[in-house]
């Protein structure tokens, strides 16, 4: 029941849309523009560099606080697997995110939200990694979406690399279930980014700074 209740905790969160939010307090529905996406990417082609940066960490953060609140819930009474109980939050907040029901369940593809994910659930060195390959990969290509969809492949390496070396401190059915949750997160967000995929590999794909799709 408790995981249940994570998740729904996440969700809550993850319903907070900030760049549908940001746009219309400028007069702009954000998901009739651009690519329809209501995430940082289009909010950055949109509506600017200040309007990227806003929905970014509004996104990243309502993640981490959906951490923080299933912390002071159940810290106390659930210690031994709050770093699974965490991970299901997030898993929430990345659904509420992509899936908010007010907005007939179209909002963003999730990555803002699995970066607050990745910022609660890991060592400083495994963050540090994940920011070296979206930024290196975005500087290189200018591909956003190549950066994010990277750094979901290298969240769930890392999860399951920690996990197996004791890092988490769980063991048993609950290790196996924080590495479900990140491969679920891995293959949410290619889901989310099948068109980018298919333009990445037609060499279509739109270049950070250049136009909207």
């Amino acid at each position: 029941m408790e995981r249940l209740i994570c998740v729904m905790i996440g969700y809550a969160f993850g319903l907070l849309q900030t760049g549908y939010i940001y746009g219309k307090l400028h007069h702009v529905d954000i998901r009739k523009q651009g690519s329809g996406n209501a995430g940082t990417t289009n909010a950055l082609r949109t509506l600017g560099w200040k309007a990227g940066a806003v929905t970014f960490l509004g996104d990243c953060f309502k993640c981490v606080f959906a951490v923080i609140v299933v912390h002071l819930i159940f810290g106390e009474t659930h210690g031994d697997i709050m770093p699974v109980l965490s991970m299901y939050a997030g898993m929430g907040a990345v659904l509420g995110h992509n899936y908010p029901f007010y907005l007939g369940f179209k909002g963003g593809k999730g990555i803002a939200a699995t970066a607050g994910l990745i910022v609660s659930t890991v060592n400083a060195w495994m963050v540090l990694i994940c920011l070296v390959v979206f930024v290196g990969l975005v500087a290189g290509t200018r591909y956003v979406s190549l950066g994010s969809l990277a750094v979901v492949i290298v969240y769930l390496a890392e999860v399951v690399v920690y996990g197996q070396t004791g890092g988490f401190g769980v063991s048993g059915s609950s290790l196996w279930e924080m590495y479900g949750i990140a491969l679920f997160l891995m293959l949410s967000a290619f889901f989310k980014h099948r068109a980018n995929i298919k333009r990445l590999l037609n060499g279509t794909e739109n270049k950070l700074g250049s136009g909207k799709k």
